[in-house]
């Protein structure tokens, strides 16, 4: 089995003949070091890197590459080396991203020979860094280990190799790059990208906009968030486009406007930090092997559209492929309705302008003339919103036909709560690589829902807004009605992550000061799935927030003082999820800076925060809470228009993923997940 490891966990290694893999989507040069016993490099002669690709025991690759593959013997490792740090670098040099933070979270796995998968890291939290240290492979006691470390750098591979203890760390760096711009050897290449006719049957309207993703989104205007997300690529150089496919998260500013209506034809392609097509493929698609061939669709009969099939994306699993299709089903749908509107508005600009010129000139202003030019411009802007109505339609039905097929095929974390998939549920083995959150759609398409899926493990906050929402105004719902409809909805989402997640690896505390979610609260605690039973009081909230406070300090401190792996024996390494009712009730400004700690330093290190607030109840804080809002994703517990897409700026309609009136389906979950807790205990 997998283990899937986050910043300063650590996994044992039974093999000492290991392959590393590094998917990181975007051209990189991977270098590693060897440390003695106190984790310092003696010399030059300690370094592999693209110049001196060869070390006992060790190669990496001789130049930068968006996949690489790394090769370890550790019998063969010298006795004096004990530590095994694998770096990673953008190049200085071929016009790339400056930072990690503007491209995809790189991914790093550890494989036998046999291609299995032993562990795995995703990078995430990058921000202006230049280089990282990946991973931390070390001798212990005779056996040897893995770290997730992720510890970056903004001052690059100078920087890094200097706090390694390298005296010649600026000469050796400035080797290594100029190493890779003289394009020595072989590079490891990437996987063909995804393509819009390669792998998925459908086209949509000529006018539909380009490739576009340049790793994690960020906040549309206004209200608006954006869903796209953290598991998009930059693609290797002379990748062919291929189709944005949306992720949720957050990051990058958004991409270009909609196309100007009053000017036919396509707009131009949106680009990425290196000025290139941006490539929405998975950042995880290089793993042991292959991927299996997709399910093929019955023939179509001529002039047909090919019969739609679950799994029909790219992907090295079907897990992935079904994620993939997902996303590739919401781009579909983004770039339909971008082209029919764009279509709409090209038509109103030019009934406009004809009016105009008929409305310009005197001998034609009144009379028979005048209404026969006024009509026939009004007849071909009838003609022209109807064609593109038409094309919207027939996209429509074969995204609609797709997902009805799509749906019925998904695991129970890609899953609604309505779907049977439920009834045959089992506590997972390992974590899956996304979990959803709702549904997305767009007026144009009311028959459609896209499922909206976050990455695990989660990589920012959720708030569940309780307040007034544009949609809410249009039906009354009553303030007290709200604030139940959001804590019912905040219990959805953490039992489906105690759900999807392996017995004992994730943990929930509650804190809801007033006691007003005892209702909805009641499924989790009859289940007996939360640490212990809901905080009361501003003590209560104290005493949660203190000891999270605590755990997040000491894991800090093990990871900077490399020794993550001497935690107390009782330390609970599952995930933590604090849910927070009510807020700000019960919190004086000490509990207030706590909180934005966890918000700020918590997902790092496993502590993750469900905030189920009204912003207008925490007004009395001013500005100071507003860095605390904008660091979650905000959901809210009626549909609502409020997330946007980072490259034709659509308003998607969120709904909530909730559990359907009457079900019994999350009693059932519930007990199969305090079942496994109990066995495993």
């Amino acid at each position: 089995m997998t283990a899937e490891l986050v910043r300063g966990q650590n996994h044992p290694l039974s093999q000492a003949h290991l392959e590393i893999r590094v998917s990181a989507g975007t051209p990189v040069v991977v270098a590693a070091t060897l440390g003695d016993d106190g984790g310092t490099v003696r010399g030059v002669e300690w370094v592999a890197h693209p110049g001196t690709p060869t070390l006992p025991g060790l190669e990496v690759s001789r130049q930068a590459a968006a996949d690489h593959r790394l090769a370890v013997d550790l019998d063969a490792m010298p006795e004096s080396v004990h530590r095994v740090h694998v770096l990673l670098s953008l190049p200085q040099a071929g016009g790339g991203p400056v930072r990690f933070g503007a491209v995809a979270a790189p991914f790093v796995a550890v494989t036998g020979l046999d291609g299995s998968e032993v562990a795995s890291y995703t990078l995430t939290g990058l921000g202006s860094e230049t280089a990282v240290v990946a991973l931390e492979l070390y001798r212990r006691q005779g056996a040897w280990k893995v770290r997730a470390v992720g510890q970056g750098y903004a001052g690059g591979l100078a920087e890094l190799l200097t706090d390694q203890g390298l005296p010649q760390a600026q000469q050796l760096a400035s080797g290594i790059h100029e190493a890779v711009a003289q394009g020595l050897a072989r590079s490891v290449q990437a996987p063909p990208p995804r393509t819009a006719d390669g792998d998925r049957s459908r086209q949509t309207a000529a006018s539909a906009l380009g490739p576009d993703q340049s790793g994690p989104a960020s906040y549309g205007t206004q209200d608006h968030q954006n869903p796209a997300g953290p598991y998009a690529s930059q693609g290797a150089p002379g990748s062919p486009p291929v189709p944005p496919v949306a992720v949720p998260g957050t990051g990058q500013p958004p991409g270009p406007a909609p196309a100007d209506p009053s000017a036919p034809g396509p707009t131009p392609p949106p680009t990425g930090p290196a000025g290139g097509p941006i490539d929405y493929s998975h950042p995880r698609r290089a793993t042991s092997a292959p991927p299996p061939p997709p399910p093929t669709a019955p023939p179509a009969a001529p002039g047909q559209p090919a019969q739609p099939v679950a799994g029909d994306a790219t992907g090295w699993s079907m897990e992935e492929r079904l994620y993939n299709q997902i996303w590739g089903m919401f781009e579909d749908l983004a770039r339909t309705t971008a082209a029919y509107r764009s279509a709409v508005d090209f038509a109103e600009s030019r009934l406009e302008k004809e009016i105009d010129q008929v409305l310009s000139d005197p001998r034609s202003r009144i009379g028979g003339q005048g209404d026969a030019a006024r009509e026939a411009a009004l007849a071909r802007q009838t003609q022209l919103v109807d064609q593109a109505r038409q094309a919207l339609d027939r996209d429509l039905a074969q995204l609609v036909a797709e997902a009805d097929v799509v749906e019925p095929a998904l695991p129970p974390a890609f899953a609604g709560w309505d779907n049977p998939v439920w009834h045959a549920y089992r506590v997972p083995m390992e974590i899956p690589m996304a979990l959803r959150i709702g549904d997305l759609g767009l007026p144009e398409s009311d028959r459609l829902r896209i499922p909206l899926l976050v990455r695990l493990p989660l990589e920012r906050g959720l708030w569940i807004d309780s307040g007034r929402t544009a949609m809410a105004d249009d039906v009354f719902v009553d303030t007290h009605e709200r604030r139940r409809l959001a804590m019912e909805s905040s219990v959805a989402h953490t039992a489906r992550l105690l759900a999807v997640y392996p017995a004992d690896e994730f943990t929930v505390h509650v804190v809801d000061p007033a006691g007003s979610g005892t209702q909805a609260l009641a499924p989790l605690v009859r289940a007996g799935v939360l640490a212990a039973t809901p905080a009361r009081g501003a003590a209560g909230v104290a005493d949660v927030l203190g000891r999270l406070t605590q755990r997040v300090d000491l894991v800090q401190m093990a990871l900077r003082g490399g020794v993550a792996d001497s935690l107390p024996p009782d330390f609970d390494t599952a995930q933590q999820l604090l849910v927070v009712n009510d807020f700000p009730h019960g919190f004086d400004d000490r509990a207030v800076t706590q909180l934005r700690y966890l918000a700020d330093e918590g997902p790092a290190v496993g502590v993750h925060l469900m905030m189920v607030a009204d912003r207008e109840d925490a007004a009395g804080y001013g500005p100071l809470l507003d860095p605390l809002w904008r660091s979650l994703l905000r959901l809210t517990p009626v549909p609502d228009d409020h997330l946007a897409d980072p490259w034709v700026g659509h308003a998607w309609t969120y709904e909530p993923a909730l559990v359907p009136p009457g079900s019994g389906v999350l009693d059932m979950v519930l007990r199969q997940v305090a079942a496994a807790r109990t066995k495993r205990s």
